[in-house]
């Protein structure tokens, strides 16, 4: 008998690339968490934001992202935590995930913003009455306050606005954001950060100091003072621009 020709062996089909159990950042391992985004759960590392965890899970951010560094305030974030009843909020540039985080994106916050002519208003009490007359229901419960990401004093600014406190209401106000997070928790329905627009504008407009300098430069620019300059500078190219630039006077 002859022997059996041997049958010829199959192709070995290609298998996928292993899958990593253990993600590694530069040979050590990364710890990972379990975060729940838009009710979806994904394994995000331990250490990344809110906004870094999103990306990470494979999602494009196309609203709700700006200057990424806590400045902008588009990325409004509510999240809450595993055994904790509360609602928290957060900038999700600024905010480090957390296990078990449950969290959504609020990229933009429904608000009513009247039109209005700064020179027909008065520094006083009679504008806020006028065009955001729902802070007089105010019940100064202070979750405004507790929701702001900049540790802002806001309900203290709203009751500003109801004594007609401008200068009060300009600097507590200043470094809002915009983001609206006081809004969306306020049972008042009052838009926190427009108000507080509004104290600012009138602030500037009528009780600000004058600054000297500046009355003077704004009079030498109507004067056209700068006008040659101006013409000698827009003719020329980019190189010269940048040597002009670096070889200015700096303090």
């Amino acid at each position: 008998m002859t022997p059996k020709k041997k049958a010829p062996a199959r192709k070995k089909s290609k298998s996928p690339m292993p899958v990593k159990s253990k993600v590694e950042k530069h040979g050590v391992p990364v710890k990972m968490v379990t975060v729940f985004i838009m009710g979806k759960s994904h394994r995000v590392p331990a250490e990344a934001t809110i906004m870094g965890a999103i990306e990470y899970a494979g999602y494009q951010i196309k609203r709700g992202a700006g200057c990424r560094e806590g400045f902008c305030g588009a990325c409004a974030t509510v999240y809450r935590l595993p055994g904790d009843y509360k609602i928290y909020t957060g900038l999700a540039c600024t905010t480090l995930v957390e296990e078990g985080m449950w969290l959504s994106q609020l990229p933009v916050i429904p608000s009513q913003k009247p039109v209005y002519d700064i020179e027909k208003l008065e520094p006083d009490v009679t504008a806020f009455q006028v065009l955001y007359p729902e802070i007089f229901r105010c019940v100064a419960c202070n979750t405004c306050t507790k929701a702001c990401p900049q540790s802002l004093e806001v309900m203290d600014y709203i009751q500003a606005a109801i004594r007609g406190d401008i200068e009060k209401v300009m600097d507590l106000s200043f470094d809002c954001l915009s983001c609206g997070l006081c809004a969306i928790r306020c049972p008042a329905e009052i838009v926190h950060y427009n108000v507080g627009i509004l104290g600012r504008r009138l602030y500037g407009r009528y009780l600000s100091p004058k600054s000297p300098e500046l009355e003077k430069r704004l009079r030498e620019i109507k004067e056209k003072k700068f006008d040659k300059d101006y013409k000698k500078l827009m003719a020329m190219n980019r190189d010269e621009l940048k040597k002009l630039y670096y070889a200015r006077d700096t303090e």
